[in-house]
């Protein structure tokens, strides 16, 4: 049995990384380039390439005869999950809780206040050389529905606390009660959406929100409303949205898009009051020295044999 760990980002870059001889372990770098590094079946720790898309992702899986986990630096595992159906058992899968929450929560609330203060119309009128003044949408005062209230969730809403928002409600797979308060479910979105302001889906992609957001959810949504996405493209059904901004009822900022990236000449790229960012929630500044720290306290952990932290899925479980 091997004892290979396979790395996106070279060990001694990781301050903290269990010594090698120590930990019994042979660090190995991959960033998903055309050549493995070394034999797949000698890997028993397998730290997913960030952001190289689901062929690099699950490319080494089918070899990986002795893997006992699979990190993914992404908080969503959707693009990985394909490839564990024909792993052993016992293969735990872990994301990257606690690294993209500040960076995501960031974006999101910078797209809701882009979009109500009119920034994108005022950098179009800085090339016309147009004084666009007038009175715009302000967050403060407001109904926020954030959708997917996992830890992303709940740093969106830390965020939108001095805004002096109306209301923030939550949404979750299933009603719970948080410190804040009360997390609706999503059988109650329904019933929610037509009061919201504004809408932030956060959610994992999963077959439950897959498609989630589509022609009646959005028709729920109220005049004027501004539905933000930071989650996964496939959340929303893109022809639904294209057909409801089209009419100038409802606005859009998206992080993400589907299909992602979205190639020249798609419609959303001139859909009215739509506001387009390159999926970029989590690739900033504070990325790298949370993956890393991260990376470093889940493999001293397997190597002391202890329990790992954000495991989502054990693979025959």
């Amino acid at each position: 049995m091997g004892n290979d760990v396979w790395l996106p980002v070279a060990a001694e870059e990781i301050e903290g990384l269990p010594a090698s001889a120590e930990a019994g372990l042979t660090y190995r770098f991959w960033n998903g380039g055309p050549d493995f590094p070394a034999d797949p079946a000698d890997c028993v720790f397998y730290a997913v390439p960030y952001m190289q898309g689901m062929d690099v992702a699950i490319r080494p899986l089918p070899a990986m005869r002795s893997l006992r986990v699979v990190q993914t630096l992404s908080a969503g595992t959707d693009h990985v999950e394909p490839g564990l159906t024909g792993l052993h058992p016992g293969v735990r899968l872990c994301n990257a809780k606690g690294v993209h929450e500040a960076s995501t929560a960031e974006l999101a609330l910078a797209l809701v206040l882009a979009s109500l203060r009119g920034i994108p119309g005022f950098v179009e009128g800085r090339q016309r050389e147009e004084w666009r003044a007038g009175f715009y949408p302000a967050l403060a005062d407001r109904s926020v529905l954030i959708v997917g209230y996992g830890s992303i969730g709940s740093a969106i809403e830390d965020r939108l606390a001095p805004f002096e928002c109306a209301r923030v409600v939550r949404v979750a797979r299933s009603a719970r009660t948080s410190e804040r308060g009360e997390v609706h479910a999503f059988t109650e979105l329904p019933a929610l959406l037509p009061e919201a302001d504004v809408v932030i889906l956060s959610t994992p992609l999963t077959e439950a929100t897959r498609g989630l957001v589509d022609a009646t959810f959005l028709a729920r949504m109220k005049d004027g409303a501004l539905l933000v996405n930071v989650a996964r493209g496939p959340v929303v059904r893109t022809e639904a949205l294209l057909a409801e901004v089209g009419t100038g009822r409802i606005g859009a900022a998206l992080d993400v898009t589907d299909p992602e990236p979205l190639p020249p000449g798609h419609p959303l790229w001139h859909a009215p009051g739509v506001l387009i960012s390159p999926h970029v929630g989590g690739s900033t500044s504070a990325f790298m020295p949370r993956a890393k720290r991260l990376l470093a306290a889940q493999i001293a952990r397997f190597a002391a044999g202890e329990e790992l932290r954000n495991v989502v899925l054990t693979t025959g479980g």
